[in-house]
């Protein structure tokens, strides 16, 4: 067993089952896909650490978007309760890595990133890797992707401080929507559900994760 493969078990073992994961399909998911393809360079000697990683910074050197801590991505997964054949939206494609571990839950998988850089490393990064099922394409993260709608599953790679109301009406009658609510520490994991005629949801856990873009409160003035 390589170097990267043990580091892979000690994170499901020591990061994910520690952290309430113990969908098998989920660990297996994590065993099977290399993190370390999907983390820039300069970044890989923490790969298999449990924090978020920085996959893009801005003008001076500040994190811009992160790549999920394994424990909370793992325990989203499992929230999500994918199936081998559903389609799943994912919102926030990043670097591609979230969407590899779909590819091996799920049916389908489509990867909607904002940035076209981003996008374009992580249709790069997945073709080398072989991913045949996930397809990565780029618009504004709140507008979800309609004209491949209704999806199975609606997976959010990140911390959202909106209501998500156009992802919500791109989701099948049964469908599941999971994301991180609020900003920092202050963040929970929220599942929505969809039923015929209501769309119902409840909190699940404490969790953290960089705002996606567009997902921002707007800021307000306080008298």
């Amino acid at each position: 067993m390589g170097d990267e493969a043990v580091l892979r078990t000690r994170m499901v073992n020591n990061q994910l089952r520690t952290f309430d994961v113990t969908d098998h399909r989920v660990q297996d998911a994590f065993l099977t896909v290399e993190r370390e393809r999907y983390v820039p360079a300069d970044e890989r000697a923490i790969a298999y650490s449990d924090e978020a990683i920085a996959i893009s910074r801005d003008a001076i050197g500040r994190p811009s978007r992160t790549m999920t801590a394994p424990a909370i991505l793992g325990r989203l997964l499992q929230l999500a309760r994918v199936g081998e054949e559903d389609v799943v939206l994912l919102v926030g494609a990043g670097l591609g890595y979230t969407a590899a571990v779909l590819g091996n839950l799920a049916s389908s998988v489509i990867a909607l990133e904002s940035d076209p850089d981003l996008a374009e490393r992580a249709t790069r990064l997945l073709e080398e890797a072989d991913v045949t099922n996930v397809a990565v394409v780029t618009g504004p993260l709140p507008e979800g992707y309609p004209s491949e709608a209704p999806f199975d599953v609606i997976f959010v790679d990140g911390a959202i401080q909106t209501e998500p109301t156009a992802l919500l009406e791109q989701l099948k009658d049964g469908g599941r929507l999971v994301a991180i609510e609020g900003e920092g520490l202050s963040g929970c994991a929220r599942i929505y559900t969809k039923g015929t005629a209501s769309v119902s949801s409840r909190t699940a856990f404490n969790a953290a994760a960089g705002t996606l873009p567009g997902f921002a409160k707007e800021a307000s003035f306080v008298f």
